[in-house]
Protein backbone atom coordinates (compact mmCIF):
# COMPACT_ATOMS: atom_id res chain seq x y z
CA UNK A 1 0.00 0.00 0.00
CA UNK A 2 1.62 3.56 -0.40
CA UNK A 3 2.32 6.01 1.48
CA UNK A 4 1.81 9.61 0.40
CA UNK A 5 2.24 11.29 3.59
CA UNK A 6 5.32 13.76 3.17
CA UNK A 7 7.97 14.88 5.80
CA UNK A 8 10.23 17.67 6.18
CA UNK A 9 13.80 17.13 5.69
CA UNK A 10 17.22 18.98 4.76
CA UNK A 11 20.04 18.02 3.24
CA UNK A 12 23.21 20.08 2.64
CA UNK A 13 24.62 21.25 -1.12
CA UNK A 14 27.66 22.93 -1.53
CA UNK A 15 27.59 23.84 2.26
CA UNK A 16 23.91 25.22 1.58
CA UNK A 17 21.00 23.80 4.32
CA UNK A 18 18.48 22.70 1.44
CA UNK A 19 14.83 22.32 2.66
CA UNK A 20 12.91 19.57 1.19
CA UNK A 21 9.80 17.09 1.51
CA UNK A 22 10.59 13.42 1.46
CA UNK A 23 7.53 10.38 1.29
CA UNK A 24 8.75 6.98 1.73
CA UNK A 25 8.00 3.91 -0.15
CA UNK A 26 8.68 0.06 0.41
CA UNK A 27 11.46 -0.64 -2.47
CA UNK A 28 14.20 0.83 -4.95
CA UNK A 29 11.98 3.63 -6.84
CA UNK A 30 12.45 7.24 -5.82
CA UNK A 31 11.82 10.18 -7.87
CA UNK A 32 13.74 13.99 -7.88
CA UNK A 33 11.35 16.77 -8.36
CA UNK A 34 12.36 19.80 -9.47
CA UNK A 35 10.38 23.33 -9.99
CA UNK A 36 9.62 26.48 -11.75
CA UNK A 37 11.84 29.37 -11.82
CA UNK A 38 12.72 30.88 -7.73
CA UNK A 39 12.64 34.45 -9.89
CA UNK A 40 8.81 34.31 -10.72
CA UNK A 41 8.02 32.54 -7.55
CA UNK A 42 8.27 29.12 -8.29
CA UNK A 43 9.12 26.66 -5.24
CA UNK A 44 8.16 22.82 -4.42
CA UNK A 45 4.65 23.67 -3.26
CA UNK A 46 3.82 24.90 -6.98
CA UNK A 47 1.00 22.92 -7.96
CA UNK A 48 2.19 21.44 -10.87
CA UNK A 49 4.89 20.20 -8.60
CA UNK A 50 2.67 19.04 -5.64
CA UNK A 51 0.53 16.74 -9.04
CA UNK A 52 3.74 14.94 -10.00
CA UNK A 53 4.57 14.27 -6.48
CA UNK A 54 1.36 12.52 -5.77
CA UNK A 55 1.29 10.88 -8.59
CA UNK A 56 4.68 8.74 -8.04
CA UNK A 57 3.58 8.13 -4.67
CA UNK A 58 0.24 6.37 -5.83
CA UNK A 59 2.71 4.76 -7.92
CA UNK A 60 4.66 3.29 -4.69
CA UNK A 61 7.60 5.83 -5.12
CA UNK A 62 9.26 7.54 -2.47
CA UNK A 63 9.59 10.74 -3.62
CA UNK A 64 11.23 14.00 -2.91
CA UNK A 65 10.85 17.86 -3.69
CA UNK A 66 12.99 20.76 -2.34
CA UNK A 67 13.60 23.98 -2.76
CA UNK A 68 16.45 25.42 -4.90
CA UNK A 69 19.09 27.81 -3.14
CA UNK A 70 17.88 30.86 -2.20
CA UNK A 71 13.63 29.63 -2.19
CA UNK A 72 12.32 29.46 1.28
CA UNK A 73 13.71 28.27 4.00
CA UNK A 74 16.74 26.86 1.39
CA UNK A 75 20.34 28.86 2.27
CA UNK A 76 22.19 30.80 -0.65
CA UNK A 77 20.91 32.77 -3.57
CA UNK A 78 19.69 32.29 -7.06
CA UNK A 79 22.77 31.26 -9.18
CA UNK A 80 21.37 31.40 -12.67
CA UNK A 81 21.02 27.41 -12.93
CA UNK A 82 24.69 26.71 -12.35
CA UNK A 83 24.16 26.13 -8.15
CA UNK A 84 20.63 24.83 -8.43
CA UNK A 85 21.91 21.87 -10.47
CA UNK A 86 24.62 21.03 -7.58
CA UNK A 87 21.27 21.11 -5.70
CA UNK A 88 19.77 18.51 -7.87
CA UNK A 89 22.60 16.27 -7.57
CA UNK A 90 23.00 16.85 -3.69
CA UNK A 91 18.90 15.25 -3.85
CA UNK A 92 19.34 12.71 -5.91
CA UNK A 93 22.03 11.32 -3.79
CA UNK A 94 20.31 11.81 -0.31
CA UNK A 95 17.67 9.40 -2.01
CA UNK A 96 20.41 6.95 -2.79
CA UNK A 97 21.49 7.03 0.74
CA UNK A 98 17.74 6.23 1.29
CA UNK A 99 18.34 2.99 -0.50
CA UNK A 100 16.52 4.12 -3.60
CA UNK A 101 18.57 2.19 -6.77
CA UNK A 102 15.53 3.10 -9.77
CA UNK A 103 15.67 7.01 -9.62
CA UNK A 104 13.57 9.19 -11.78
CA UNK A 105 14.22 12.86 -12.08
CA UNK A 106 11.09 15.03 -13.15
CA UNK A 107 11.37 18.71 -13.22
CA UNK A 108 8.72 21.79 -14.12
CA UNK A 109 9.66 24.11 -16.60
CA UNK A 110 12.90 26.21 -15.17
CA UNK A 111 13.46 23.07 -12.75
CA UNK A 112 13.40 20.49 -16.69
CA UNK A 113 16.05 23.06 -17.75
CA UNK A 114 18.29 22.43 -14.53
CA UNK A 115 18.01 18.58 -14.53
CA UNK A 116 19.58 18.53 -18.19
CA UNK A 117 22.27 19.82 -16.56
CA UNK A 118 22.46 17.72 -13.85
CA UNK A 119 21.74 15.24 -15.85
CA UNK A 120 25.36 15.50 -18.02
CA UNK A 121 26.81 14.32 -14.42
CA UNK A 122 24.55 11.79 -12.30
CA UNK A 123 24.81 9.01 -13.15
CA UNK A 124 22.30 7.30 -10.85
CA UNK A 125 19.53 8.70 -12.40
CA UNK A 126 16.98 6.15 -14.87
CA UNK A 127 14.81 8.29 -16.46
CA UNK A 128 13.82 11.86 -16.83
CA UNK A 129 10.26 13.39 -17.13
CA UNK A 130 10.17 16.63 -18.25
CA UNK A 131 6.93 19.24 -17.92
CA UNK A 132 6.97 22.64 -20.24
CA UNK A 133 10.69 22.38 -20.75
CA UNK A 134 10.78 26.68 -21.42
CA UNK A 135 12.59 26.74 -24.73
CA UNK A 136 11.13 30.03 -25.38
CA UNK A 137 12.47 31.36 -22.36
CA UNK A 138 15.75 30.01 -21.60
CA UNK A 139 19.06 29.12 -23.84
CA UNK A 140 18.44 25.39 -24.36
CA UNK A 141 21.60 26.01 -27.17
CA UNK A 142 24.15 23.04 -25.30
CA UNK A 143 21.30 20.55 -26.53
CA UNK A 144 22.72 17.12 -26.82
CA UNK A 145 21.70 13.70 -26.69
CA UNK A 146 20.37 12.43 -23.41
CA UNK A 147 18.71 8.80 -24.03
CA UNK A 148 17.32 8.73 -20.03
CA UNK A 149 14.65 11.73 -21.29
CA UNK A 150 11.54 9.36 -21.29
CA UNK A 151 8.67 11.76 -21.58
CA UNK A 152 7.99 15.42 -22.21
CA UNK A 153 4.63 17.29 -22.02
CA UNK A 154 3.49 20.66 -22.69
CA UNK A 155 0.32 22.59 -23.07
CA UNK A 156 -1.50 23.04 -26.43
CA UNK A 157 -0.96 27.17 -25.76
CA UNK A 158 2.06 27.14 -23.55
CA UNK A 159 3.84 30.32 -25.18
CA UNK A 160 6.96 29.50 -22.65
CA UNK A 161 7.52 25.78 -23.87
CA UNK A 162 6.62 25.85 -27.50
CA UNK A 163 5.55 22.46 -29.01
CA UNK A 164 6.99 22.57 -32.01
CA UNK A 165 9.98 24.00 -30.60
CA UNK A 166 10.18 20.89 -28.35
CA UNK A 167 9.68 18.42 -31.48
CA UNK A 168 12.51 19.84 -32.52
CA UNK A 169 14.31 19.03 -29.44
CA UNK A 170 13.33 15.45 -28.92
CA UNK A 171 14.89 14.95 -32.26
CA UNK A 172 18.41 15.66 -30.57
CA UNK A 173 17.62 14.31 -26.85
CA UNK A 174 15.87 11.03 -27.91
CA UNK A 175 13.78 10.37 -30.61
CA UNK A 176 12.02 7.86 -28.54
CA UNK A 177 10.96 9.70 -25.75
CA UNK A 178 7.23 9.67 -25.43
CA UNK A 179 5.26 13.19 -25.84
CA UNK A 180 2.33 14.67 -25.15
CA UNK A 181 0.74 18.21 -25.92
CA UNK A 182 -2.39 18.27 -23.70
CA UNK A 183 -5.25 19.82 -25.46
CA UNK A 184 -6.49 24.07 -24.47
CA UNK A 185 -3.21 24.00 -21.62
CA UNK A 186 -1.21 26.79 -20.87
CA UNK A 187 1.93 27.21 -19.32
CA UNK A 188 0.45 26.59 -16.03
CA UNK A 189 -1.93 24.47 -16.94
CA UNK A 190 -5.06 25.90 -15.99
CA UNK A 191 -8.23 24.14 -15.93
CA UNK A 192 -6.06 21.24 -17.49
CA UNK A 193 -4.25 19.42 -13.58
CA UNK A 194 -6.37 15.99 -14.37
CA UNK A 195 -5.78 15.87 -17.56
CA UNK A 196 -1.69 16.23 -16.71
CA UNK A 197 -2.29 13.51 -14.09
CA UNK A 198 -3.58 11.15 -16.12
CA UNK A 199 -0.97 11.66 -18.41
CA UNK A 200 1.20 11.41 -15.69
CA UNK A 201 -0.21 8.13 -14.58
CA UNK A 202 -0.20 6.56 -17.73
CA UNK A 203 3.13 7.27 -18.55
CA UNK A 204 4.58 5.72 -15.20
CA UNK A 205 2.20 2.41 -15.67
Amino acid sequence: MQNTTEKWINFHSEGFCIEGLFCRNDGENGVVITHPHPLYGGDMHNQVVQTVAMVYQEKCFSSLRFNFRGVGNSKGSYDEGRGEAVDVESALNYMYEEGKRNIDLAGYSFGSWVNLTASNTSRIIKRMVMISPPLAFLDFSSLRQDLKISAIITGEKDEIAPAEMIRKAIGVWNSNAIFKVIEGADHFYTGRMDTLKDILCNILS
